[in-house]
């Protein structure tokens, strides 16, 4: 039995192949509502799989924490930047 042939469009990324990266690219949505549509899928597919199920774990949250303090470093790195280099004596 064949596998369904689906189009382009339709394909997750890591269901295209390299030559087909392109043409995959070039059929995203990059207006700002295809965008927000893309961050939402994201969202309730993370929230899905590891927040909303029935014997729910530690490891969500986790990871939800994790990316807000790395996001939250990297967006106040030039301030901390600059106090390590004061000298407190």
């Amino acid at each position: 039995m064949a596998d369904k042939v689906v189009p382009i469009k339709e394909q997750k990324l890591m269901d295209v192949k390299l030559g087909q990266l392109p043409s995959w690219l070039a059929a995203r949505d990059y207006s700002a509502q295809g965008i927000f549509l893309g961050f939402k899928a994201g969202y309730d597919r993370f929230f899905n799989k590891y927040i909303n199920v029935k014997n729910a774990g530690i490891g969500g949250f986790a990871m939800l924490m994790t990316g807000y303090v790395i996001l939250s470093y990297t967006w106040s790195y030039s301030h901390l930047k600059t106090e390590r280099i004061r000298k407190y004596h």
